[in-house]
């Protein structure tokens, strides 16, 4: 059990099942859609690229989080979790990401099966992955982080080693602390700490991206939601390039 940060780990790694997490709020967003029957197609970027992909799949384009807020907005399909979960109901939905989403389009050629876990389905995600493990089957965690705007650099966002640090404390309680490697470890144990000490609410409304949502615009709510651990059973697995739910793979 490995894991790193941003796409240049997720394939450094290399492992046959990688989970992204990219709590705010791509991968929550992806668990909220696909818990209510939306198939979830991720796409990179935000331009006419993405119009074209979504009318070559007959699928819905995500709208801008900005755009769903406006008031008297029409409700839409957005990257907003907690728009997500009262919009109506589409059944293919393209969602662009400028992180989880563009994780999950680079390792789509490499053959690993890419799951998308946030806290919301931590120790679902576990428990699908559990059978993984015993299998002898590598599996990598690979949290999203966020972007320098002075370089593109990666930046570490403590809502994602928390989210991946979920997923990795629920297997330790499976019984499989044995095959995680120290950094595992160490987010296994960031997440355990944070959340016993009843801390983990106010580290995701007080974090750099909790606070950023809110400075542009965006409602606390998605906070609120992507805050929900194990709220959902839902496992989203990557299936004919869209997440679907994980017994629609088997």
């Amino acid at each position: 059990m490995r894991f790193d940060w941003g796409p240049v780990g997720a394939t450094a790694v290399g492992a046959e099942v990688s989970v992204v997490v990219d709590v705010l709020s791509f991968t929550t967003s992806v668990t909220v859609a696909v818990e209510r029957g939306m198939r979830v197609y991720p796409f990179g970027w935000k331009d006419a690229r993405a119009e074209d992909y979504a009318a070559n799949h007959d699928a819905v384009l995500a709208v801008g989080r900005l755009e769903a807020n406006k008031p008297g907005a029409v409700p839409a399909p957005s990257l907003s979790p907690a728009q997500l979960t009262s919009c109506p109901v589409v059944p293919r939905l393209v969602l662009p990401s400028p992180n989880g989403s563009s994780i999950t389009t680079v390792l789509q050629d490499s053959g690993s099966t890419i799951v998308a876990g946030c806290l919301r389905n931590a120790r679902a995600v576990a428990a699908w992955l559990a059978p993984q493990v015993v299998a002898g089957r590598s599996v990598a965690v690979i949290a999203a982080g966020e972007r320098w705007e002075q370089d593109d650099s990666l930046r570490p966002a403590i809502e994602d080693h928390l989210g991946a640090g979920a997923i990795l404390a629920a297997l330790t309680e499976l019984g499989h602390d044995d095959v995680l490697s120290p950094e595992a470890r160490s987010a296994a144990d960031l997440f355990v700490a944070v959340a016993d000490a009843g801390r983990l609410d106010a580290f995701m409304h007080d974090c750099v991206g909790g606070r950023e949502l809110v400075a542009k615009g965006f409602a606390a709510a998605d906070v609120d939601v992507a805050a929900q651990v194990d709220a959902s059973t839902t496992v989203p697995v990557l299936v004919d390039g869209a997440f679907a739910p994980a017994h629609l793979r088997e």
